[in-house]
């Protein structure tokens, strides 16, 4: 697959910015002497619908011809996509169908719902979310968006990553956390078009760690098992992404369980502000392997804050 050219990457971000917030980035002196580098965190929990999502949600929308608008979007997401989409679609006036499992979490049922989306309930099997979304498609002429393996979504999500140069244009590396792949490849297609040699490395668990193995391989690999507390990064890459991470991405560093639960306390103590456990992925990955990043200045992706409180793993 051809990589996406700087007029692709301008177009997008020119076409979320008036839908979307220009998000804060924040820095913690303690967590600069932490980790030996000077750290900058992209603060995409304080996104619309409260994650990054809603960047490639609209971006991808806004492609769609008016006789597609009109029918309709369909996607299947357990969490942050199945927001995004339907408040992006809310935002553009079109309907959106949300394929969610019976087992979701009803918190994510009701915000979908707040935020428009016509829910239909599947087995939480993909194989299952697939049919039924591929049913809907048939039924309605809904366009299907995936949530990361679509390269308007991806063009989408790298428009944080572009917010962040702008702000930042020295910055020695970019870090996000890698879970299909989407704010991955779009972060570093930022980071090719917008940046001074600016290396780009991910964060992946072990417990999930398809990325990792896939680069390893120049082949995409697939999880066999997800027990990992970040709940975001539980899926695998795509034909679309993985292209852009193998030629862009330089390394992607895995953490185990509890590492990624510490870099989240940290988070949530130092920066006073609430991410889910995909976020810290990134910055347990530095204070992992600190000596990649000493003394360079250090974009971090908080890719969201969407957590279950009554469930936090500290």
């Amino acid at each position: 697959m051809k990589i996406p050219s700087r007029i692709a990457v301008e177009n997008a971000f020119n076409r979320v910015q008036p839908y979307v917030h220009n998000t804060p980035v924040f820095t913690s002196r303690l967590l600069n002497e932490l980790s030996g580098a000077q750290l900058f965190f992209k603060c995409e929990n304080f996104q619309k619908m409260g994650a990054f999502k809603m960047r490639g949600a609209i971006n991808a929308i806004q492609q769609l011809t008016p006789s597609q608008k009109k029918a309709g979007v369909v996607t299947h997401s357990s969490g942050n996509f199945a927001q995004a989409l339907s408040l992006a679609a809310k935002s553009l006036g079109i309907t959106a169908y949300i394929v969610m499992p019976s087992n979701a979490p009803q918190v994510k049922k009701d915000a979908v719902i707040a935020y428009g989306g016509k829910i239909t309930e599947s087995l939480s099997t993909i194989k299952a979310r697939e049919a039924k979304a591929a049913e809907i498609e048939a039924e309605t002429g809904a366009v299907f968006i995936h949530p990361s393996n679509n390269i308007d979504v991806i063009l989408g999500q790298g428009t944080a990553a572009i917010e962040l140069l702008n702000l930042h244009p020295d910055l020695d590396l970019l870090s996000a956390p890698v879970g299909g792949g989407g704010l991955i490849a779009g972060t570093a297609l930022a980071a090719k078009y917008y940046g001074t040699a600016c290396e780009v490395i991910g964060g992946e668990p072990f417990e999930a760690d398809d990325a990792y193995r896939s680069l390893q391989t120049g082949k995409i690999a697939y999880n066999t098992t997800t027990n990992t507390v970040a709940d975001g990064l539980r899926t695998h890459l795509g034909n679309y992404n993985f292209p852009i991470i193998k030629e862009l991405v330089s390394e992607i560093i895995r953490v185990e369980e509890q590492e990624i639960i510490a870099a989240m306390r940290l988070i949530w103590e130092r920066l006073k502000i609430i991410v889910e456990p995909s976020c810290a992925v990134p910055l347990a990955a530095i204070l992992r392997e600190p000596e990649k990043f000493k003394n360079k200045k250090v974009g971090i992706i908080l890719s969201g804050g969407n957590v279950d409180l009554s469930n936090l793993p500290f």
